[in-house]
Formats: structure tokens, C-alpha cells, sequence
């Protein structure tokens, strides 16, 4: 029996519907689409992570190796254990709340205090998930909120894609407006151009359709770059509206240098534990529960969404067996905390894979493959153009909207929970947020219909929680 044999039946790639080349290529576009991480994590966390005596440029490249690592500990796990197709990193909004707790002056902590954190972190969900707990609290959703994750989950993807291809641009207020100034930025030209390319490659039945707009895209930038064309630069219309900056058509290679020191991560691994020592226990606490809590619902919902997406959930809008994906980004957070990055998460980005037709833990093995080769290519990932994998996550986005048909919208019960639950994930920029509105409307619309008695004793209390929560983090501290 050979490799390919071996690999197949241990994953059952026949019985799940799948074979060995689509979930490559799910694992690859998944890769790519995520691949983002490995320069924008370092980038975040170096503001604040600096051991003594390293420089800023050995900070950055041993942060990117650790959250290589970290990510390839998640997903083996998500591979062998919870075989399914999804990839986990260090997760964006976390890492900058990461960074936000070190710079606070009311905390007052170090970076490696925030490590220690997010060590505990891992610890009691290594915990909670080995005896269920998490997975019932997750089976606690209300249906209108798990229907409405997927959708609202597309919405936030597509509206990072559109900021990052410079297609949006923000106003001063935050407010985000259709860029002022697009048929004069080439980026924005292309990005345009790439996503109706991909389109036009799905609709046609073409496989790999996502990754091969990803690399057209990319071609076009270095085309575009070559025949001397530079990204917008020129002051915007309003006074304080900003685009995505730091953004290249042609990044190039010629600056790219090898070193070996790249991969020494003694400085950041085990720093946790200096952390720990002489840490204000009140203070501890509440930063070790605040990671927790945006964790918790961050994964909660990034699992649901995927499940749907992927048609893993019930009849009951459950997902089978969730502990076991859950204990894939626990395990992560907690190896990623002792080599020196913040918490690691289930990627929204794996629905591009998904899309692709990934339905095994064949295709977290094949991302984290990448994930290792991406080692040695360190110092290359400047190469492809910043703004061309986002292609993706626009055309992602238009799968994920489309599960919306399922909430029985003539019920209030459904249709506010839902609509909550779908607005505010984009609108605040946090899944937490708009599964939180989703938890504290349900019961509330359930009960001004005289339907208490259909309200579990386990809803009331997450609504409860929920609001406990955003009041003290929204008053105090932080």
C-alpha cells in the first residue's frame, strides 16, 4: 500500500466525499489566505514584546517563527485529533488586545505578565474542554444565533478584504466609505479586477478558482509595478480619511538576507514565567478573564459558522463533537503562550478552504505543511503583494451570506437575534460582540412573546454573563 493509500484511508477521504488533490488544494488556499499572519502578528506584538539586549529586527523574525509554531501545534491537533479542515494562528483582535493590555497604565503589567495570561488561558480551556464543558456552553446557542454567525462572520471577512485592497477607504470617525480615490490607485484597479477574475473562474467550475485569482492578482501587481505604476500616495478628499497604508504592487526580493540567528527563540520562550512572579492577583485576573471571554465566543463562533458553511451541524444547529476542536485551539494557545505569542484561534480563512471542497483533517495537515515551509521562506513573505490574498475573502464572504434563508424571519425570536448577531460582528469588528447581542436579545424577544418556558435555565445565565461582562470591561480597567 502506498503513501497516498495510507493517507486516504486514515483520513477517509472516499467515505467523507473528498480525495487527496482537493484537499490540497483546500489546505493551500486556506494557506494563503491566512499566510497574512505570519508577518502582521509580529508586526503587532513587537510593539510591546522586546527582550533585553535583541534588536527590532531579530524581535520581528523570532516572532514570526514562534507564530509559525504555535500554529503548527494547533493544527496537528486539529488534524489527528479533531480531523477537520481547519487552520489556527495566533488570532487577529486578540494579538492587538494583547498589545493593548501591555500598554494600558491603569494594568500597569509587562508583556510577559500578558504571556502568563494567556498560559492560564490556555490551561483552564485545556480543562474545561477535556470534561465538555465548552461544548455545552456553545450547545447552548440560541438557533437564530447560530444561523446567523456564518452570515455575519462573511460580512466581517469581506469588509477586512475591501480595507486591505484599498477598495474602502476609513473616514476620521471610523466610518468606513467606498475609497474616494479608486480609479486612481492601480492597488485598488486590480484588487477590483482580481475578485471579478475569481468570480468569474467559481462560476465556471474551475477548481482552485480562489487561489488562482489569489496568484493573478499577484501577477498583476508585479505587471503593474514593472510598467511603472505606484499605489495612490496623494492626500484624500476628506480632511483625515486614511487607506490601508504600507501597501506595494511589486514588493520584489532584492533586500531579502538569511540569517540563522532568525530562528533563536530562547529570549521569548518560557518568559511567561518571569510574568507570573509579583503580579498584582486582582489585575491577573481580570486580564486572564478578559482574554478568556473574547477567546471563548471569538472560537465559538468562528466553529459554528465553519460547521455550517462545511454542513457539519445537526438538526439541532449543533455541531457533533465540537470539544474536539476546541481542545485543537487550547492546546495551541497554551504552546504558543510558552514560546512567546498571544492567543491562537480557529481562522475565520479556513471557509476559503472549505469552499474548495475540504472536508478532512487532511486539509489542517496540508496548511500546517505550508505553515513549517514558511520557515525557510521567512524572510520571502514580503514577496507576494500584501493587498492580493484578500481577493479571497470577499468572494468567501458572498458563500457565507447565503445561509441566511435558513432564519424564519416572520418570528421575531429569530429575526432579532439574528439580525443583531449578523450587523454587529462587522460593525464592531469582533465576532464576540455580535454573538454577545445575539445571546442577551434572544431571551428578552422570547419572553415579550410569552415564550419564557422555551428558555433554558443555561441562556439566561450567558445573558447574564455577557452583560456583567461588557459592563465591567467597559468601566473599568482597561
Amino acid at each position: 500500500m502506498g503513501l497516498t493509500d495510507t493517507v486516504s484511508r486514515y483520513f477517509d477521504l472516499d467515505g467523507r466525499g473528498s480525495d487527496l488533490r482537493t484537499e490540497s488544494i483546500a489546505g493551500l488556499t486556506t494557506f494563503l489566505t491566512m499566510s497574512y499572519i505570519i508577518v502582521v502578528n509580529p508586526a503587532l506584538l513587537s510593539i510591546v514584546i522586546s527582550p533585553e539586549g535583541v534588536s527590532d529586527v531579530r524581535v520581528f523574525q523570532m516572532l514570526a517563527v514562534v507564530t509559525i509554531l504555535a500554529s503548527v501545534a494547533g493544527m496537528l491537533v486539529m488534524a489527528f485529533y479533531a480531523d477537520l479542515p481547519f487552520g489556527l494562528a495566533p488570532g487577529m483582535g486578540l494579538n492587538a488586545f494583547f498589545v493593548t493590555v501591555v500598554l494600558s497604565p491603569t494594568l500597569n503589567i509587562t508583556w510577559q505578565t500578558a504571556l502568563a495570561a494567556v498560559f492560564v488561558e490556555g490551561i483552564v480551556f485545556v480543562a474545561l474542554t477535556l470534561v465538555g464543558a465548552r461544548e455545552y456552553v456553545i450547545n447552548l446557542f440560541p438557533e437564530p444565533v447560530k444561523l446567523g454567525v456564518g452570515a455575519g462572520i462573511g460580512l466581517f471577512l469581506a469588509s477586512i478584504g475591501l480595507q486591505f485592497m484599498r477598495i474602502t477607504a476609513v473616514d476620521p470617525d471610523d466610518m468606513m466609505t467606498l475609497s474616494p480615490v479608486l480609479a486612481q490607485d492601480p492597488v485598488a484597479i486590480i484588487a477590483v479586477i482580481g475578485i471579478l477574475l475569481t468570480f468569474f473562474l467559481y462560476v465556471k467550475g474551475i477548481r482552485g478558482a480562489i487561489v488562482l485569482g489569489i496568484l493573478s492578482t499577484a501577477v498583476m501587481g508585479y505587471v503593474a509595478g514593472a510598467l511603472g505604476f505606484e499605489p495612490f500616495s496623494g492626500t484624500l478628499p476628506k480632511e483625515g480619511q486614511i487607506l490601508a497604508p504600507n501597501v506595494t504592487l511589486a514588493p520584489g526580493i532584492d533586500q531579502i538576507t538569511y540569517g540563522a540567528s532568525a530562528y533563536d527563540i530562547t529570549p521569548l520562550v518560557g518568559a511567561f514565567i518571569d510574568g507570573i512572579q509579583g503580579v498584582e492577583a486582582v489585575t491577573f485576573a481580570f486580564v486572564v478573564f478578559t482574554f478568556f471571554f473574547v477567546d471563548f465566543f471569538d472560537t465559538a463562533g468562528t466553529l459554528t459558522g465553519l460547521g455550517q458553511e462545511a454542513g457539519y451541524l445537526d438538526e439541532d444547529g449543533d455541531f457533533p463533537e465540537m470539544n474536539k476542536p476546541l481542545m485543537a485551539d487550547a492546546v495551541g494557545t497554551t504552546i504558543g503562550s510558552i514560546l512567546g505569542t498571544s492567543t491562537v484561534t480557529t481562522f475565520v480563512e479556513s471557509s476559503t478552504g472549505i469552499e474548495e471542497g475540504g472536508r478532512t483533517g487532511l486539509t489542517a495537515l496540508v496548511i500546517a505543511a505550508l505553515f513549517l515551509l514558511a520557515l525557510v521562506f521567512v524572510p520571502l513573505v514580503g514577496a507576494i503583494p500584501s493587498f492580493a490574498p484578500y481577493v479571497a475573502l470577499v468572494i468567501v464572504a458572498v458563500f457565507m451570506v447565503r445561509n441566511v434563508t435558513e432564519i424564519k424571519w416572520e418570528d421575531p425570536a429569530h429575526a432579532i437575534p439574528a439580525t443583531l448577531t449578523i450587523a454587529l460582528m462587522p460593525l464592531t469588528s469582533s465576532i464576540a460582540t455580535g454573538i454577545a447581542a445575539g445571546l442577551v436579545s434572544y431571551p428578552i424577544v422570547k419572553g415579550a412573546q410569552g415564550e419564557v418556558s422555551d428558555v433554558r435555565l443555561g441562556q439566561w445565565a450567558l445573558a447574564a454573563l455577557v452583560l456583567l461582562y461588557y459592563f465591567v470591561r467597559t468601566n473599568a480597567l482597561v
